[in-house]
């Protein structure tokens, strides 16, 4: 029998990020020493609060049976926590709060559950693969929301036709944002809870970066916006602040009825996350209620920016400086498509940096760098990419 992948599959992903693969291949064979800026992974591991944590969690013999797919009522009370700490929001860790195996997990699997096929949603382009491909899954139509420079990576609101926003079920943001590294301010956040009240759609905000952000920026949640509660929910991730990216840890917090909508769906695929791996995120996130490591969080990704960002200034390269996140978003020089430049910074420098329509059309332009090596290895690749410019 001949198994043949479905529609669905076949319409999920990049074919960009496939073609990259065989790049990096095709380069390793030919022995070039690779410097992969590509995928954003956390180098660095855990604070040893957190380690330690586990290590003991690991130990604990009713640890290791299911867990609840909805996180521990601990883990769920210590996020609530955390967001008071944070944010000033209060959050009710029974009905408000829900664990996730990563916060991929919650993103691929929200609209299955708060919406039926056929149904409409509005998405950011350019924007985190996993937004797109969620609703290929679930077979709503996507309705993109250009971010574009001149109107600093912010979805132009009035610009939604109304007939498509009355049929939206719901509209993805992300800020601080990836690919974009932008940062939304409060006036924006309130101004997409009116939109969102006025057309009846909930707001899914992805806040994965909060923790990283730069030059006294101090980036907010949808839920400090009055009454935000009441139309938004808000997903948050352990992977990048707290360096635990493999982990799988995260949450999702906000709307009481959308929250339970994933919650039913979860309990029917998966048992939830392992309990020493919630004892650690409960660990990290206590330490960062007690004694925040800006070091970690942020000096770390500050420095290396300023690498990069200054070092291929003075190769002729002029970037943008990201106020958030662990990557750079950086219009290409003139004569280049996305894709050409990032195979030639590859074939010809071993340098890994992904093309910007890989996140969507208006990533044309651009490419993404993430600043996921150490700042030995960022000096070099500045090195071999201003070398390759000059060329």
């Amino acid at each position: 029998m001949k198994v043949v992948e479905s529609k669905r599959l076949q319409k999920l992903g990049s074919a960009i990020f496939s073609e990259m693969a065989g790049w990096k291949a095709e380069v390793r064979q030919n022995g070039l020493d690779i410097i992969d800026l590509g995928i954003g992974s956390p180098d660095k591991p855990p604070s040893e609060t957190v380690i330690r944590a586990l290590e003991q969690a690991v130990r604990i013999g009713a640890n290791y049976g299911y867990p609840t797919s909805e996180g521990s009522l601990r883990f769920r009370e210590t996020v609530s926590r955390w967001y008071r700490h944070r944010f000033a929001v209060e959050l009710d860790p029974e009905s408000e709060v829900l664990a996730l195996m990563g916060s991929q997990d919650g993103l691929a699997h929200l609209a299955l559950s708060i919406t039926d096929p056929g149904d409409t949603a509005l998405i950011p382009d350019p924007g985190y693969p996993i937004y797109a491909a969620s609703l290929v899954i679930a077979g709503v139509s996507p309705h993109p929301m250009p971010l574009r420079a001149k109107n600093g990576f912010l979805p132009r609101l009035e610009d939604i036709p109304a007939d498509v926003a009355r049929k939206a079920k719901f509209m993805m943001l992300n800020y601080p944002g990836n690919p974009l590294s932008a940062v939304a301010d409060r006036a924006f956040f309130e101004e997409a809870v009116a939109f969102a009240r006025e057309y009846d759609i909930l707001i899914v905000h992805d806040l994965a970066y909060s923790e990283m952000a730069f030059d006294g920026c101090r980036p907010e949640s949808i839920l400090q916006i009055e009454g935000a509660k009441e139309t938004a929910v808000e997903f948050h991730s352990l992977s990048k602040a707290f360096n635990m990216a493999g982990c799988r840890l995260a949450f999702m917090v906000g709307h009481p009825e959308a929250v339970r909508a994933l919650r039913t769906l979860k309990s029917q695929i998966d048992y939830g996350v392992f309990l020493a791996v919630q004892e650690a995120g409960i660990a990290a996130l206590e330490e960062d209620m007690r004694a925040p490591d800006v070091e970690t969080k942020s000096k770390v990704y500050e420095r290396r920016r300023d690498i990069v960002i200054e070092g291929l200034r003075d190769y002729g390269w002029d970037i943008p400086k990201p106020k958030a996140t662990m990557f750079i978003w950086a219009p290409i020089p003139s004569g280049w498509t996305s894709r050409q430049i990032s195979r030639e910074i590859l074939y010809r420098t071993g340098v890994v940096v992904i093309p910007g329509d890989a996140f969507g059309t208006e990533g044309e332009g651009y490419v993404r760098i993430a600043l996921v090596q150490d700042e030995e290895r960022l000096r070099e690749a500045v090195r071999r990419i201003g070398e390759f410019l000059q060329s």
